[in-house]
């Protein structure tokens, strides 16, 4: 596998690459263990708040026998004025050999990344930019399901100027084979979504797809303005997987959301565990690719032996 030190964005995968991490998870999943040539010290820097991705890299990590150096935002030197780069500086010189890092500014890693710092970097959501954890999770879960990707129907349904899981799922299902379609809010569909795909009302996609991927709307990313118009019940019933639009999803058809899930708005909330919904399957899921990320970065740095990933 082609890989570096860092790991910020689906652009750097092709698809050999997406199904070796699938692959990884698949064996982490099944019970592989691996054992570090040394103690080794993972960091993850949470700029916005986070349940799940948090959540399931510190498992990742733990169960990769790293030991976890707790980060608060609002306690460290941030406060003070110290930049982003500094700090990862700073925590590479006590001694951390990894860093996960989430932040609202889009492409916050380049600066890191162009300085070429020693510990390795994930980056775990970018503004609206990148989620490469989350891609890769949801491939997992899709690739579990179908056991391909090539000529899937695959709908992304929500918030799409703000979401940078659209943004890194419509890459990677494009490039994988799968042809992918959007829906909700028209206006928030633009140039960016056009190169990968259809935008179609809810109702013309249900029936056809094998996958319906619905998104929050991100009111923490909307105008002051846009918040107070915003009706949640007229969202549900125009853009929303209602029970009624469940109905007419074929048999073999799954729901996917990366959560948290608003329910009643892009979902009704008796689907969030209905039989075709995959969303609890995605946070396991999310344990074993971020394993899998993390063991090829401590690969890369000579703390695993490539041996121990063969699978």
């Amino acid at each position: 596998m082609q890989t570096s030190n860092y790991l910020v964005s689906v652009d750097q995968f092709n698809n050999e690459d997406v199904m070796d991490f699938i692959k990884l998870a698949q064996a982490f999943k099944a019970g592989k263990t691996v054992r570090l040539k040394r103690p080794s010290f993972a960091m993850n820097l949470f700029f916005e708040n986070s349940t799940r991705t948090h959540t399931s890299f510190e498992m990742a990590e733990r169960r990769l026998g790293m030991q976890v150096i707790p980060f608060d935002p609002k306690t460290s030197s941030v406060t003070k004025g110290e930049s982003l780069l500094d700090t990862l500086k700073t925590v590479q010189a006590i001694g951390i050999d990894l860093a996960v890092i989430r932040h609202p500014r889009d492409r916050y890693y380049q600066p890191l990344t162009d300085a070429n710092l020693a510990l390795s970097l994930i980056n775990a959501g970018d503004g609206s930019g990148q989620h490469p954890s989350q891609s890769l999770l949801d491939m997992l879960t899709i690739y579990e399901e179908f056991g391909h990707f090539d000529g899937l129907k695959i709908a992304i349904i929500g918030d799409l100027a703000h979401s940078r899981v659209a943004r890194s799922n419509m890459e990677l299902l494009t490039q994988l084979g799968a042809t992918v379609y959007f829906s909700g809010p028209a206006e928030w569909y633009n140039a960016d979504f056009a190169k990968y795909g259809e935008y179609r009302p809810i109702d013309e996609l249900v029936g056809e797809m094998d996958v319906m991927m619905l998104l929050r709307v991100q009111h923490e990313r909307l105008t002051q303005a846009n918040n107070e118009a915003f009706d949640a019940g007229a969202y549900h019933r125009q853009y929303g997987l209602t029970v009624a639009r469940y109905a007419k999803m074929k048999s073999t058809a799954i729901i996917m959301h990366p959560a948290p899930v608003n329910r009643g708005v892009e979902l009704a909330s008796e689907l969030v565990e209905a039989p075709q919904s995959r969303i609890f399957q995605q946070m396991t899921n999310g344990v074993y690719v971020r394993m899998a990320m993390i063991a090829r970065l401590l690969e890369y740095k000579g703390l695993l032996t490539a041996a121990q990933l063969e699978v």
